[in-house]
């Protein structure tokens, strides 16, 4: 959820990751621990100015932000979300269709057999599809899994 936040630490921008740690008590909440207080203005600033819509209150010692139960309009920008991580890895399937592919016609050039080949572009092809199929079905799962109120 806070991957994408970056903090700015002595003049760089530096993921949170490597700044703090983070910890979940609870399923609604997320505490930051910064390794040096003085960060703790700075990540508040970061978590404000992030896509979030999320409001931090510090103790002087950590960061907690309380997760609100999501709105219709929230659910349905998690889902946009989950769409696009979906075509992500749809495209990652498809280069790596592609990669092997590549592969397949240099073996081909050396000599490898057309039978050969065209039976490995088979079983990749069937492959490439039983994963796009498993990838559909878990975005599909996850969309009604986040449009559950």
């Amino acid at each position: 959820m806070l991957d994408d936040i970056s903090v700015i630490y002595y003049g760089n921008s530096t993921p949170m990751h490597q700044v703090a740690s983070i910890s979940t008590p609870d399923a609604k909440t997320l505490v930051i621990k910064p390794w040096e207080k003085h960060l703790i203005p700075a990540i508040e600033k970061a978590i404000l100015d992030s896509k979030l819509a999320l409001t931090p209150q510090n103790d002087g010692e950590v960061v907690r932000i309380h997760i609100p139960p999501l709105t219709e309009e929230r659910r349905n920008t998690l889902v946009k979300q989950v769409r696009e991580e979906a075509e992500k890895g749809r495209v990652a399937i498809r280069n790596g269709r592609k990669n092997v592919k590549e592969v397949l016609r240099k073996l081909q050039k050396e000599g490898t057999s057309e039978d050969t080949i065209k039976m490995a572009e088979g079983k990749l092809q069937k492959l490439t599809d039983t994963h796009i199929h498993k990838l559909n079905a878990m975005l599909t799962h996850k969309e009604i899994e986040v449009m559950e109120v």
